[in-house]
């Protein structure tokens, strides 16, 4: 018997002896089925299943009578309220709800915004997208919204955007940002002090869920459970999911199929690698973040812009990654107060990927190396007759990247291969063209073998 149930015989056998002593033994029907569930200093809450019977304990003279038994047994004015269950139930769901949204934090990454993404050939999807999202989140059509690519190329900006652009717009709505990873550490600790129900009704009232990372819940069985739950709940209730990945859902190694099914009920867009256009766009933002102009009073040419556009643009950390090094450079060892061509090449002469003399020296036998050692095949596979599909994907890859980087014909290249016809190297390289405008998976292995080319 827990303390309020054993708190509550002893009341009752007090109020037992003052309706016999006062002939009213009549009046102990309506106490039947009643409970204490509540008890502080100077309050209780007594619940009961029937509402006429609440009523009736209710009177001032049944409520005084049980007030006086509370006070006689634990020393103290005790003003007592009979609820029916139902009611209590109510008010204590309403509490819950409350506390919920006082503890919930959105985590929306200020001050990324639609205004300052920086929009280009290769996300424009994605941002027209997202934003559709925020103006009118919970449109089936849209939901879930996945947004897939590399990292480094905008995928936190647009889930932050989104998040800021409806907080503007509709403070009403309850929002939450979260990683993967964080979700993992949450539902962990949650089952782990025994509060797991208490978390997913937090997330269960949510109107917008931002969701960064899908691929990360592979391999987490106890998370997928709980963010099955929150999904099913969330988009039967035409809530808002937006969901990040690196690759697209159905790609997705070791995760529950009943989750990646569900990846793919609404919307999915990629953002691709930077162009060189886009990134330039990016650079001229960071330069006017930073005020570097006004502060520093450095002047960056626009052939050094686009130089690193050209080099760094796999992502955009790449990219601020570039600008702080040239700046650091600048500072220490530079007396200009502009920053020319020749003086970026000698703050990247050290880096092999932007390297001059590495890619005027660049040959047939530097890519195939590269390629056999990206796939884990020898240079002697590749360039064998095996149409095994492993192998015959490299040489494809292989001939399209001689005849992009290289001046070669298709002649020449396949004279490289086994003495291949030339017809069979245009057909290679227009398939690895054609692929890359739809397949991420053949975007990132050229993209990776093209920065260990150069």
């Amino acid at each position: 018997m827990s303390g309020l149930s054993f708190i509550w015989e002893q009341v009752l056998e007090r109020i037992d002896a003052i309706l016999a002593e006062n002939k009213n033994e009549s009046l102990a029907v309506y106490f039947e089925n009643t409970e204490l569930v509540e008890l502080d200093e100077n309050k209780a809450v007594v619940t009961t299943p029937f509402m006429f019977n609440s009523i009736v304990l209710n009177l001032a003279e049944n409520s005084s009578i049980i007030n006086s038994c509370f006070q006689s047994l634990l020393k103290k004015p005790i003003t007592v309220s009979v609820q029916t269950c139902d009611d209590y139930q109510k008010v204590q769901k309403v509490s819950i709800e409350t506390e919920i949204e006082k503890v919930l934090n959105d985590n929306v990454i200020e001050g990324l915004t639609f205004d300052n993404f920086v929009e280009g050939p290769s996300n424009i999807e994605a941002k027209t997208a997202a934003f559709s999202v925020a103006r009118n989140p919970g449109i089936s059509s849209l939901n879930p919204l996945v947004i897939y690519g590399s990292s480094g190329l905008g995928k936190t900006h647009l889930l932050s955007a989104i998040g800021n652009y409806i907080k503007e717009n509709d403070q009403d709505k309850k929002i939450l940002y979260i990683s993967s990873t964080d979700l993992v550490k949450e539902v962990t600790t949650s089952i782990r002090e025994q509060r797991i129900d208490e978390y997913k009704n937090q997330l269960n009232s949510l109107d917008v869920l931002l969701f960064d990372d899908i691929q990360n819940l592979s391999n987490k069985p106890k998370t997928n459970d709980v963010f099955f739950e929150i999904y099913n709940e969330l988009y039967n209730n035409h809530k808002q999911i937006v969901l990040t990945s690196d690759r697209p859902p159905y790609e997705i190694k070791d995760i529950e199929e009943r989750l990646r099914t569900r990846f793919t009920q609404g919307l999915s867009v990629t953002i691709q690698s930077l162009e060189e256009q886009t990134a330039y766009k990016i650079l001229e933002q960071k330069i006017q973040q930073t005020k570097l102009k006004d502060q520093a009073a450095i002047e960056i040419r626009p052939e050094v812009l686009s130089y690193i556009a050209k080099n760094f643009s796999s992502d955009v950390r790449n990219l601020e990654g570039a600008l702080n090094r040239l700046l650091f450079y600048s500072i220490n060892f530079s007396k200009s107060d502009v920053i020319d061509l020749n003086m970026a090449m000698e703050a990247f002469k050290d880096n092999k990927s932007v390297s001059e003399s590495n890619k005027d020296s660049l040959e047939v036998r530097d890519i195939i190396k590269t390629v056999s050692e990206y796939y884990g095949l020898t240079e002697k596979q590749l360039k064998s007759k095996s149409r095994t599909k492993n192998i015959a994907n490299a040489r494809h890859i292989s001939m399209y990247l001689c005849r992009k980087h290289l001046d070669l014909s298709y002649l020449q290249i396949g004279k490289e291969f086994g003495n291949r016809d030339h017809s069979t190297v245009s057909s290679a390289f227009e398939k690895i063209e054609n692929s890359l405008k739809t397949n991420e998976s053949y975007r990132r292995a050229v993209r990776e073998i093209e920065a260990k080319l150069h």
